[in-house]
């Protein structure tokens, strides 16, 4: 190892990508990296993978973040990466305590984070850029939503709708001419109803706030960076495939310029910092996730471990070249189930 040693925190230790990203941490080849996982569950996989783990409440607890300051002010980490879309606003607006601490919380700052984190918010703020978006209505009463519908194509096209905050495809339904069911509730793969049945289902209680959009259709990609300054640093872009119950697979690493551009815009329209995931279903944008996520690994292309390195200034702008020039778009990746065993 030929660099000094480091200590991070890492949230959500239990999400979908998070043995992968303990592991390849640890795997970076340069020095030795202490993590202390933390999660709201005590069954989460980092207890069993991390230097260190213990139970914190859930993000948007109002005890969250004096947890994790504790944690910090015993565990001393030099980073918190964060990995869930519910801890990423909270962290957000305590990053000046956490720097205060000594511990650098790589997330956005509060503001582009709520913007991220409300999918209507994000379109509106976008709106004026050269990124591609569906055209997106924000109705705020049932007349409003058929009026909206039927604006946006329906019947000859399908529309889709969802709570404008929310996570993953949680809520997402589409509006067709063929039936569907479980309105606002359902997670992965197509939730499909007609406008009877939609209206028939929103005129129960106060209306609810929700952001309509222009069906599109397409590849899914994403393009995942880490940003400095609403700039990006690095990069990779990959596909979404194999998704189920919301999540993707299986990646591939691919060349999409067009798509890496649109994000250089929304970076810097946005004010982004830190690791951010930015999602394309053909050209159009569908979300920005400002956190940690998925990665297609590389064993000279670790991205988080880079954004690590940047952020603590060990990364140059000849660094940085050498290290996006060695990004390989022969890569592949599929994600699987495991299990760890143990006697309570």
């Amino acid at each position: 190892m030929t660099l000094p040693p480091l200590r991070l925190l890492l949230t959500a230790a239990g999400c979908p990508g998070a043995s992968t990203l303990i592991r390849m941490l640890k795997a970076n080849g340069e020095r030795e990296i202490t993590i202390h996982g933390v999660d709201m569950r005590a069954e989460a996989v980092g207890r069993f993978l991390c230097d260190g783990f213990e139970v914190v409440p859930p993000g948007g607890s109002p005890a969250y973040v004096p947890a994790l300051l504790e944690i910090v002010r015993r565990e001393r980490p030099d980073v918190v990466l964060v990995q869930s879309s519910d801890e990423v606003e909270a962290v957000a607006r305590a990053r000046g305590t956490f720097a205060d601490l000594g511990a650098r919380a790589l997330v956005a700052g509060p503001d582009a984070v709520a913007v991220c984190n409300d999918k209507a918010a994000m379109h509106a703020a976008l709106c004026d850029t050269p990124v591609l978006q569906p055209r997106s209505l924000v109705p705020q009463s049932i007349d409003e939503f058929v009026a909206g519908v039927h604006e946006l194509g329906y019947p000859q096209a399908p529309v889709c709708f969802k709570p404008p905050v929310s996570k993953g495809s949680r809520g997402f339904h589409v509006v067709t001419t063929e039936g569907g069911d479980r309105l606002l509730e359902r997670r992965g793969g197509l939730a499909t109803l007609t406008l009877e049945q939609a209206v028939a289902a929103l005129r129960h209680g106060p209306f609810p706030h929700l952001l309509l959009m222009e069906h599109v259709s397409g590849p899914e990609s994403v393009v995942d960076a880490y940003v400095a300054g609403g700039e990006m640093v690095l990069f990779q872009a990959k596909t979404r495939e194999a998704v189920r119950a919301g999540l993707a697979m299986s990646f591939r690493t691919v060349e999409r310029p067009a798509h890496v551009a649109a994000s250089r815009h929304v970076c810097r329209a946005l004010g982004l910092e830190a690791f951010v995931s930015i999602q394309f279903i053909g050209d159009h944008l569908i979300e920005v996730n400002p956190r940690v996520s998925t990665f297609v690994y590389q064993e000279d292309f670790i991205l988080p471990y880079l954004g690590v390195k940047h952020a603590l200034g060990e990364l140059d702008a000849t660094a940085v070249a050498r290290a996006q020039s060695r990004l390989r778009t022969s890569r592949r990746s599929i994600r699987y189930y495991d299990q760890v065993f143990w006697d309570e």
